[in-house]
């Protein structure tokens, strides 16, 4: 099967701000994302669900009462119950201000800034428009921007959503994210939702990569390899040295991997 290439364009190692910088300001706010431009950072991850009146909500949980307080679920919400929460007091006062962004919002404020890691947040296997809503904002985007479909990486723990928005958008890559949590089913603790979303590239956990998993998906496999989430800069050395193509991390700017 032939893949798409991960940002051939675009120098080594690829490096990702993992919702925003997020060691620092709250997660997938407009704050961490703004960081992460005023850092030079060059790549950003975040998260996506759809709400219940159709709108792109770049969070993280299904629920917002970890970042917010009040406990809303964020696909049985409308945008306007969504969007007037303050997401950033529990981080600390001074990000009081901070809302859930636009899918749309965030682009429209940082266009060419950055690449993209797009990662869908859908945990059932039906389909409730998600993908559909994801490809025609990023068309709506980018579609007078003629490179920018080389900058977007769309990623999953869900191999049906990869599947559906690779119908969809099949100039776009793709990533199968996975790990070895409870949470993530028994039978795509290894990665097999590669096949099922037939995907262009490997978002392993980054205590899944080690010498011999990683020869194995880039020599045998052919996948370029995306770990997380990578906090400590022995950490990034030893998987960059291990041919993975770059890193998300929660502390980007304390790696010290991008080429001066």
């Amino acid at each position: 099967m032939s893949r798409l290439a991960l940002f051939p364009d675009l120098p080594r190692p690829l490096l990702f701000a993992h919702r925003g910088v997020s060691s620092i300001a709250p997660e997938n706010t407009m704050a961490a994302f703004k960081l992460a431009r005023n850092m030079g950072m060059p790549g950003i991850e975040f998260d996506v669900h759809l709400t219940n009146d159709g709108k792109l909500a770049v969070i993280h949980d299904h629920s917002t009462a970890r970042v917010a307080g009040a406990a809303l679920e964020i696909e049985r919400s409308t945008w306007k119950d969504l969007s007037a929460l303050d997401i950033g007091s529990w981080k600390g006062s001074k990000w009081k201000s901070e809302r859930i962004p636009e899918l749309r919002e965030l682009f429209e404020e940082f266009g060419e800034s950055f690449y993209y890691d797009v990662e869908l947040k859908s945990s059932i296997s039906a389909d409730y428009g998600l993908e559909a809503a994801v490809a025609s904002c990023l068309r709506d985007a980018f579609s007078s921007k003629g490179g920018m479909t080389g900058r977007i990486l769309v990623s999953s723990f869900n191999p049906m959503a990869l599947a559906r928005f690779k119908y969809l958008s099949p100039a776009i890559p793709t990533a199968i994210i996975w790990s070895g949590d409870e949470d993530v089913p028994a039978y795509l603790r290894h990665g097999e939702g590669r096949w099922i979303g037939k995907v262009d590239a490997l978002k392993p956990d980054r205590k899944k990569v080690g010498r011999l998993s990683s020869l194995r998906w880039r020599k045998f496999g052919r996948y370029p390899i995306l770990p997380w989430t990578v906090d400590d800069k022995a950490e990034a050395a030893r998987l960059l040295a291990l041919g993975c193509v770059g890193v998300i991390s929660n502390k980007p700017h304390e790696l010290d991997v991008l080429k001066k």
